[in-house]
């Protein structure tokens, strides 16, 4: 795709957010299943539920902006996964939870950007239906972030200093 002016840049975002939140899909289960904190665990089942709205609002902006969603892949959440790939090889620990919570946060702040550069292409070019529906990921994207973080503080980070 190349890439002229906002319209553009917009478009091959929403590509690339859709690939994105596709191969967490991918990633989440494995994650969970991984995880040795229950509430760790839960978090993953529960973003992944989240991920998969998060795919269908992409599919509903793309559809009602006339976004071909296909062929794009985005490289920076392959990257991302493919480094927290190593972690999911080790069997379940504490110390494991505190590097899976580490690797998921890098993944939600690659998220909390792109979608907050979309929204704001989206604002410039009055795709109002799509900034209100993107504005719903972000919020809960951010929301996972917080809730991951409390878990790491509040449970995981201490049981990993004490083993």
């Amino acid at each position: 795709m190349t890439i002229q002016n906002l319209s553009d840049v917009f478009q091959h975002e929403i590509r690339d957010l859709y690939s994105a939140e596709n191969q967490i899909l991918e990633a989440l289960p494995k994650m969970a299943k991984k995880a040795h904190s229950s509430k760790l665990k839960d978090s993953f089942e529960m973003h992944l539920e989240q991920t998969k709205e998060h795919v269908k609002r992409l599919e509903k902006v793309a559809e009602t902006l006339d976004i071909p969603l296909n062929g794009a892949k985005c490289k920076g959440m392959e990257g991302l996964l493919k480094e927290g790939e190593s972690l999911l090889k080790q069997e379940p620990t504490e110390g494991l939870d505190a590097a899976l919570i580490s690797a998921a946060q890098r993944v939600e702040h690659y998220e909390i950007a792109g979608y907050g550069s979309t929204i704001t292409y989206a604002e410039l070019l009055g795709h109002k239906e799509a900034v209100s529906t993107l504005k719903k990921t972000i919020n809960d994207e951010e929301k996972t972030d917080q809730k991951l973080t409390k878990i790491a503080v509040t449970n995981v980070n201490k049981k990993a200093a004490e083993a």
